[in-house]
């Protein structure tokens, strides 16, 4: 367990879930290539103990175009989400993630990982932290603008089996963005690109 990790632990913003034996899910492999920043981990994730262990994180494996083994063992992929805790049930979804949060503790724990050359960002809370001003008026634009923020950036609609429809009105996504994303992931982490 390292400091930064007690840390997180220890804060009295987490206070309530470290009494209940929960710990924060994060993942920074000192030689990660791409750092993953999504939303929060889901409750089947903070049960498991593994970040994205749901129909979402089996359709990210495939936009990136890795299985299991590399995302999980390969250590070229960090995870950062903008909270390292379940939030808890909203009207439509889960909670949003706590304001505050990832500026504390992202600075921090991206220093644990020297060798990143690509952070990928899922979803609008991730973008809106990230970009700032520079996100386009809503997620769909800024999605479809994804070559504006490379090499440093590349954001992502959030691959929720609730985002069927916006798949299906922005075929673009897949058609265009995915390849190009394939394509990236397989020379940032070395391996031939078979798939193209």
């Amino acid at each position: 367990m390292t400091k930064l990790f007690k840390e997180i632990m220890n804060d009295e913003q987490n206070k309530e879930y470290t009494k209940k034996g929960i710990e924060p899910l994060y993942y920074t492999p000192k030689s990660a290539k791409i750092i993953i920043v999504g939303q929060a981990p889901g409750i089947k994730a903070q049960e498991s103990r593994l970040f994205w262990n749901d129909k979402s994180g089996e359709r990210l494996r495939d936009w990136l175009g890795v299985d299991e083994e590399t995302f999980y063992h390969s250590d070229m992929f960090g995870i950062i989400p903008m909270d390292f805790y379940y939030p808890g049930k909203g009207k439509s979804g889960d909670l949003p993630p706590r304001k505050g949060f990832a500026e504390k503790w992202h600075p921090k724990l991206k220093e644990e990982m020297p060798e990143v050359e690509l952070t990928i960002l899922v979803g609008q809370y991730a973008q809106k932290h990230y970009l700032g001003k520079n996100a386009k008026k809503n997620l769909t634009e800024t999605v479809k603008h994804y070559e504006d923020y490379l090499p440093e950036y590349l954001p992502l609609v959030h691959p929720s089996p609730r985002n069927q429809i916006w798949l299906k009105k922005n075929t673009w996504f897949e058609k265009d963005l995915v390849p190009e994303l394939q394509k990236k992931v397989s020379q940032l982490i070395g391996k031939k690109d078979d798939k193209h």
